[in-house]
């Protein structure tokens, strides 16, 4: 069989690019993923061997090994873990296999600083091989397979694959490297490297290069050892191989655990939000261990899909080894070590939220659309939760509890009031904000889809309800202080002009099919409108994202609530036409009447519905504004 020449994956192109150009100050950490992937596969054929032992009866100890060749210019890297076969080859080593690898590559600038940003989030694995060689080969066998394969590729854009020998299972990396990394030949440097980034590896680490073999690692899973004998630096770099990352964790938690179940737990809260936080697998990244031999990394009771984010191991004493990975899920004792991880986790950031608010926020502003799922998800958690939630408002720049909200709510503030929608500093503009803001009521700005859901499961906090201010019949007259005490009063007393009533009539006339309803507002102090949900319907912000993912169906748009503002001009100019009831006036109320709901419509982020209409609409009233242009004098000829 001749060798088949292969193209990579688009974004395997760019990522080995940008890993040429950008890493450079970073080169030695391509042996630390290296050894990590050695490291994983022999962890996998560990845990395939407890039902199949005799995939490692000919060779039973696992162990990574490096050897150089000085005269050939090549550095190896080579375990004896599962391998790979033909199709292992073409998905791992020629596309990134991983969730968030479309948003990795259409967030890539080009700026190397910017882009190196986005490698330390979604990691670099093998490709990193390429910041000092400048021609890889793969020598690899899957066990309990007898053929084996080699992969060989200058990263420049292709690779070739053929059949190949190899005399036990497990996969071999050959580097031959680039004439100015010949460092990376050299004992020393490579002691250094491994005892730097890889000394936590729990599988021995061979130097091959002298006349003895010699371990370079200290070949204990770093979980195991005492806190009191670990560094921060030993921890960071745990971290770095378990997260397949860059950035320093923002926060370590390691503790053992003792009882009627004993399990050790290893986790970090990343200080950069993961690439693939929100894809919709939800999948977690923490690896389960029982006695020291890795399970897996998928295992779905193991942590609440609301804190995947969080990165490490959990090692368990108790949990059997002998049984699928599926049973794994639904066994009570898995369920146990759950609520024990969740509430490690969930003390630890209170502490942070009640003694760093800094550092806390930092956190929040990474992680805190995620952690809000389970004010929705996990009932049990759900008053901690809340509780460790932050959120934006009218009040200021800073994030405010829930607790701090309700404790400075204004005299005769019955709700927690909220308003929904995708950027902070527009919502904090909406014209439904204006009649709070005058009262000088605090309103929370909700940018998170998931408040969508878990503010109606909840519905109270403290004895408050939430309500939205874009809800129909808000009454602010309750409410002590502000700017509208007095104007409160002289605007009911105009609700009941009957220029005003003529308006909103023709207005709902002119609008019947498109509104639910025109009625005057007590909300608005600025504007002219504004559109409000009606009482039980949908909310506005909750419809446009139902409607951007497809859940509705077309053309099933609730009609919604204009309100007009009595004490606008230009809504009082429009109440004397309307009481006129001239024809001429009723003409230029009915393109009043749609401008004055595209108007309203553009300010909730809405399309206009009739964009030919709206430019004739408009041209007409302008055109009808301005003066007529002064006829020029004429002289005597």
């Amino acid at each position: 069989m001749t060798a088949e020449t292969f193209t990579f994956q688009t974004e395997v192109n760019r990522l080995l690019d940008i890993v040429a150009h950008s890493l450079y100050s970073h080169k030695e950490i391509f042996l630390r993923e290296l050894i990590s992937n050695a490291s994983d596969a022999c962890d996998r054929l560990r845990y395939l061997a407890i039902t199949e032992p005799g995939l490692i009866a000919d060779d039973p100890e696992f162990r990574i090994r490096l050897t150089v060749d000085k005269a050939a210019g090549t550095l190896s890297v080579a375990d004896n873990g599962i391998g790979m076969n033909h199709s292992d080859l073409i998905e791992s080593l020629g596309t990134i296999a991983r969730s968030g690898s479309q948003v990795f590559l259409s967030q890539l600038s080009g700026d190397a600083r910017k882009d190196m940003t986005l490698i330390g989030q979604f990691g670099v694995g093998f490709y990193a091989a390429f910041m000092v060689a400048d021609r890889v080969e793969v020598v690899t066998r899957r066990a309990g397979e007898t053929d084996a394969w080699q992969w060989v590729s200058d990263g420049k854009g292709a690779f070739t694959i053929e059949p190949a020998t190899r005399p036990g299972r497990g996969t071999t990396v050959i580097l031959h490297l680039k004439q100015d990394e010949k460092e990376f030949l050299e004992e020393s440097r490579l002691r250094q490297i491994v005892r730097r980034y890889s000394d936590h590896i729990g599988i021995p680490i061979v130097w091959e290069g002298g006349e003895k073999p010699a371990t370079l690692n200290a070949a204990s899973s770093l979980w195991t050892r005492p806190k009191k004998d670990i560094t921060e630096e030993q921890y960071k770099e745990f971290y770095h191989h378990v997260g397949h990352t860059f950035d320093d964790p923002w926060l370590t938690l390691h503790y053992a655990a003792e009882g009627v179940l004993s399990y050790t737990a290893l986790l970090f809260i990343p200080s950069s939000p993961p690439l693939d936080m929100f894809h919709p697998d939800r999948k977690s990244h923490v690896k389960l261990y029982v006695r020291r031999v890795f399970i897996t990394d998928d295992c779905e009771g193991l942590i609440p899909a609301y804190l995947r984010f969080l990165r490490g191991v959990v090692d368990s004493e108790d949990l059997p080894l002998n049984i699928s990975r599926e049973m794994f899920q639904r066994d009570p004792r898995l369920a146990r070590i759950r609520a024990g991880l969740v509430k490690r986790v969930l003390d630890e950031l209170g502490k942070k939220a009640e003694n760093e608010a800094e550092a806390y926020t930092a956190f929040w502003n990474n992680f805190g659309a995620v952690l809000k799922e389970g004010i929705y998800e996990d009932f049990e958690n759900r008053d901690r939760l809340i509780g460790l939630s932050r959120f934006r408002t009218t009040a200021g720049d800073g994030l405010v509890s829930l607790d701090t909200y309700v404790d400075r709510m204004k005299e005769g503030q019955g709700a927690i009031y909220t308003i929904n929608g995708e950027e902070a500093e527009a919502l904090s503009r909406s014209p439904q904000l204006e009649g709070f803001k005058a009262k000088g009521v605090e309103v929370l700005l909700l940018t998170d889809p998931v408040d969508e859901f878990w503010i109606p499961a909840v519905g109270r906090y403290r004895d408050k309800p939430f309500k939205s201010v874009a809800a129909a019949g808000i009454d602010l007259d309750a409410i002590a202080g502000g700017e509208t005490e007095d104007k409160g009063e002289t605007e009911a007393a105009d609700a009941d002009s009957p220029e005003l009533a003529a308006l909103t009539k023709a207005l709902g006339e002119a609008l019947a099919g498109q509104v639910k309803e025109v009625r005057l507002s007590r909300r608005l102090t600025e504007s002219a409108v504004c559109l409000v949900a009606g009482e039980g319907d949908m909310d506005i912000y909750l419809e446009r994202l139902l409607r951007q993912h497809h859940k509705l169906e077309p053309g099933m748009a609730t009609l919604r609530v204009l309100e007009v503002n009595p004490g606008h001009p230009l809504i009082r100019r429009l109440a004397g036409l309307a009481a006129a009831e001239a024809d001429a006036g009723r003409g230029v109320l009915a393109d009043a009447a749609h401008l004055l709901l595209d108007q309203a419509r553009i300010v909730e982020g809405e399309p206009v519905s009739d964009p030919t209409g709206f430019a004739r609409r408009l041209a007409s009233v302008l055109e009808n504004s301005l003066p007529e242009p002064a006829t020029p004098a004429t002289g005597d000829a």
